[in-house]
C-alpha cells in the first residue's frame, strides 16, 4: 500500500498539457459489444439509497449508501454478496462519509466532510484502519479512485485557486486542469496511469475527459445529443464508463471506447442510469433510480461481444476560444 502523507513535490500541469481531438477509428468498436444485466443489489435496510462507485478484479464493490435520515456512509459489497458494516471516517462530524474506490487488496478510498464543512480524503482497510489524506496546501481534497499499486486520483482546491484534478503516483502529486474548466475531477487511474473524469466549463456544463500517461488531455468527451457528460472509471484497457443526460431530461449509462465511440445502457423502466466503475474483466457496477419510489439501486453488468447495442459517435467539439478562468474558490461536490 503506497499512501504518502508527506507529499512535497507537486508537478503542476496547468498550461503545458496538450488538448487533442479524437478522430481515428477504434480497433474495437462498441458495435462489437453489448452490455448485459447481471444482478441488482441494495445495502441492507429499509429505504437506503444504494450508490456503488467502483469494482475490483475479484468483484468487490465500494460505494455510498444514504439512509432515510440523509446520512451518508461508505460500504463494501464483497464478491460473495455480503456487505461490510457502514464505513464512517472517525473525523466525519456530520454523518457524511463516501466510499469512492477500491483496489484488489480491498483498500477503499473516499471522502468525508470535516468540522469546517470541507472535503477531506481517506483510505480505509478493513476491519477498522483509517488513514486521512489532504493534498499539501489545499483547502479541499477528495480521493476518488485507487489502483492496485496504491496510486490514486481525485480533486483538490489549492489555497486561493480553482478546483483541480490530481494524481498521486509513487508519492508524487501532479495537479492539472482541463483548459477553460472551472473545476476538474479525476475519478480513476489504471495501471499505466491513464486517468479519466469530468470537468465543468464556464457555462456550468459537465464534459468527460481522459488524460494519457504522457499528460495529454483528450477533451471534451461527449456523445452526440449530450447536455452533460460524466466519466467515472476506466480499466487497464482504458475502457471508460459514465453517464450522459439528453435534452429530454433522461440520463443514460455509457461505455466509452477511445477514441470516439459510445455504447449506451439504460436500465429497463428507468430514466436515470449511471455506470460508475469497470474492472479488467469488463464487469461494470452502477446504479439506476426507480422512477416510482425514487430509490437508487445498485446494478452489476457485463460487457459481452455481440453485434447488438445502441452506439453513439463522439460529438464534435464546440469548445469556446481559450480564455482566462477567474481564480476563485468554488467547492464542487463530486458526482456519484
Amino acid at each position: 500500500m503506497k499512501i504518502s502523507l508527506r507529499l512535497i513535490g507537486c508537478a503542476a500541469g496547468l498550461a503545458a498539457l496538450a488538448l487533442t481531438g479524437a478522430v481515428a477509428q477504434s480497433p474495437e468498436s462498441p458495435a462489437a459489444f453489448s452490455i448485459q444485466f447481471v444482478s441488482q443489489f441494495d445495502y441492507p435496510g429499509t429505504g437506503n439509497q444504494t450508490r456503488p462507485q467502483k469494482i475490483n478484479s475479484t468483484g468487490d464493490i465500494a460505494g455510498v449508501f444514504v439512509d432515510t435520515s440523509a446520512a451518508s456512509f461508505g460500504f463494501i459489497r464483497f464478491s460473495n454478496g455480503t456487505f461490510s458494516p457502514p464505513i464512517a471516517d472517525p473525523n466525519a462530524t456530520s454523518n457524511f462519509t463516501e466510499g469512492r474506490g477500491i483496489n484488489d487488496s480491498r483498500l477503499v478510498c473516499g471522502d468525508y466532510l470535516d468540522s469546517a464543512g470541507a472535503f477531506e480524503g481517506f483510505f480505509f482497510q478493513a476491519p477498522h484502519t483509517f488513514t486521512n489524506y489532504v493534498v499539501p496546501n489545499s483547502t479541499t481534497t477528495i480521493v476518488l479512485g485507487v489502483n492496485n499499486v496504491g496510486d490514486f486520483s481525485g480533486s483538490n482546491i489549492p489555497t486561493g485557486g480553482i478546483q483541480e484534478a490530481f494524481l498521486n503516483i509513487g508519492g508524487n502529486v501532479t495537479e492539472f486542469t482541463v483548459p477553460n474548466a472551472t473545476a476538474t475531477l479525476a475519478y480513476q487511474l489504471n495501471r499505466t496511469n491513464q486517468s479519466c473524469g469530468y470537468y465543468i466549463d464556464s457555462g456550468g456544463v459537465t464534459h468527460g475527459y481522459w488524460r494519457d500517461s504522457d499528460g495529454t488531455i483528450h477533451a471534451p468527451i461527449d456523445p452526440v445529443g449530450s447536455t452533460g457528460t460524466i466519466l467515472f472509471g476506466n480499466n487497464d484497457r482504458n475502457f471508460m464508463v459514465g453517464r450522459y443526460s439528453d435534452a429530454g431530461g433522461a440520463t443514460h449509462g455509457i461505455l466509452f471506447v477511445p477514441p470516439n465511440r459510445f455504447l449506451v445502457y439504460d436500465q429497463p423502466g428507468a430514466t436515470f442510469t449511471s455506470l460508475n466503475g469497470i474492472n479488467g474483466s469488463n464487469e461494470i457496477v452502477g446504479r439506476y433510480t426507480d422512477p416510482n419510489r425514487l430509490i437508487d439501486h445498485g446494478i452489476i453488468l457485463q460487457v459481452v461481444r455481440t453485434s447488438t447495442g445502441i452506439t453513439l459517435p463522439l460529438a464534435p467539439s464546440s469548445a469556446p476560444p481559450a480564455q482566462t478562468v477567474p481564480q476563485r474558490v468554488v467547492q464542487t461536490a463530486p458526482a456519484y
